[in-house]
């Protein structure tokens, strides 16, 4: 297995026509199959790069920015933007396009960390990430401090950490109705 390896060595993509078969009962693809598909892409560029059958561990937060028309190509792009020791966040965009129009639009993007196993299902060391350019090193250290704040996220609202009294003036302006007995 090789030490580092470039994002463009596992780089993938698919085209997908969307079909009636894929959408929800508002007539537009249901978000459901997109993300089905994305933890597919995802799954084939962590697999490819660390060469080995890889979990999905978590996804971070998922945008549906346009709604996708049953007609439409669906065209999702991913590649490895963090590695650590056995895990890698997979950067997947989303952009449909119209096949008469040609018009191409974002529909989202989203980061998805996968867990490299073997086959005892224990988690196995993965290749670094080779930072070739201004834009890698900018999704690195992104996802480095997408992870960080998700810790610091976890452990503040850990029960064992929470302390009621610093949140209770910021309920104030929302839609809640505070009855605490």
């Amino acid at each position: 297995m090789e030490k580092f390896k470039s994002a463009n060595d596992s780089r993938v993509s698919i085209t997908e026509l969307m079909l009636p078969s894929h959408s929800n009962f508002g007539g537009k693809v249901h978000g459901g199959h997109i993300l089905n598909l994305m933890d597919q892409i995802a799954f084939a560029c962590a697999s490819k790069h660390s060469q080995m059958y890889c979990v999905t561990a978590s996804v971070n937060r998922v945008d549906f920015l346009h709604p996708v028309e049953v007609g439409e190509l669906l065209t999702l792009r991913a590649s490895i933007n963090y590695t650590g020791k056995t895990s890698m966040v997979v950067g997947v965009r989303v952009e449909s396009q119209n096949i008469t129009s040609g018009t191409k639009r974002h529909c989202n993007s989203s980061y998805f960390t996968m867990v490299a196993k073997d086959e005892n299902g224990k988690g196995v060391p993965v290749p670094g990430l080779l930072l070739e350019n201004e834009q890698g090193v900018r999704r690195f250290a992104r996802s480095k401090q997408r992870k960080e704040e998700a810790f610091s996220r976890d452990t503040q609202f850990d029960s064992s950490q929470f302390k009621l009294e610093n949140h209770l003036e910021s309920l104030s302006s929302e839609n809640v109705k505070l009855d605490l007995r």
